[in-house]
């Protein structure tokens, strides 16, 4: 079971907004530490025990939050229509800020980050716009560019929040889970949001990267991590046969295997003795 989560005070856009968050390992102050990015309609608890499992297995230290709007922290306000630029803010704006509260120091120690679906996205931005500061990636079926896939099974998660139990299951995670689902649903069904891309963000990544998909995934082709690839040469891709779109759900045990033999390679002192 996970322990109880803490909250910690930003100021973001001029506003005190609360994030809710959570450490796993941190009793092992010299491990290296890895950041989890939740997908658009996630949360800290949504991860369950991922996480922890995780970091035991790499023996890193785990930092895990719910982004504003999200989970237990502050919630998006009712007149607040998310635009285009949303992933961008979160990656640029958000966690900086939530890293320096927490006195996180990336300059002397950067952290990896672990981001799914939306997530994936943020690290990914996160990865472009400030490359000293961060030692890798692991992106779970995350977004590069809108694909009609993806917008036609959010029309139809739309549909199911309204007429099925999809509200009521997702308040188990969602302090407002109407902040979370339309906060998500509006912006990815905008049709100012069909051109949004970060081809060109990705370009300039230095670190290492792990992108991962399920082959079964409703939410994006497999072009999106295999463009990755082709933009950020240094990504290793891992595609996982009878998995959708959350592989660490679906498929958990291949899963952290082959995030393992990735640190392995890349951060040999994190695995545990």
């Amino acid at each position: 079971m996970m322990q109880s989560t803490l909250t910690a005070e930003i100021d973001w856009a001029g506003r005190a907004v609360r994030v809710e968050y959570q450490w796993l390992g941190e009793e092992n102050s010299d491990a290296p530490l890895l950041v989890f990015l939740h997908e658009g309609l996630g949360s800290l608890s949504m991860w369950r025990d991922f996480p922890q499992t995780l970091c035991r297995a790499l023996g890193c230290r785990g930092l895990v939050y719910s982004r504003p709007g999200y989970g237990q922290s502050t919630p998006r306000a009712a007149d607040d229509v998310w635009a285009p630029d949303f992933m961008h803010r979160q990656a640029h704006e958000v966690l900086p800020a939530l890293l320096l509260a927490l006195g996180v120091d990336t300059a002397a120690n950067p952290p990896c980050l672990l981001g799914h679906s939306d997530g994936g996205s943020i690290a990914l931005l996160y990865a472009a716009r400030f490359p000293n500061r961060v030692a890798g990636a692991v992106l779970l079926a995350p977004h590069i560019r809108v694909e009609d896939i993806s917008v036609s099974s959010i029309a139809k998660t739309r549909t199911a929040y309204v007429e099925t139990d999809l509200r009521q299951r997702l308040a188990r995670h969602h302090a407002d889970p109407d902040s979370a689902f339309w906060g998500w649903n509006k912006i990815w069904l905008d049709p100012a949001f069909r051109s949004w891309t970060i081809v060109a963000d990705v370009a300039t990544i230095t670190c290492p990267l792990l992108a991962i998909q399920g082959l079964d995934d409703e939410y994006g082709t497999l072009s999106q991590i295999r463009d990755i690839a082709t933009s950020v040469p240094q990504t290793e891709l891992f595609e996982l046969a009878e998995c959708g779109h959350s592989p660490h759900r679906d498929q958990p045990a291949q899963l952290i295997a082959r995030i393992e033999a990735f640190f392995k390679h890349h951060f040999p002192l994190t695995q545990p003795a």
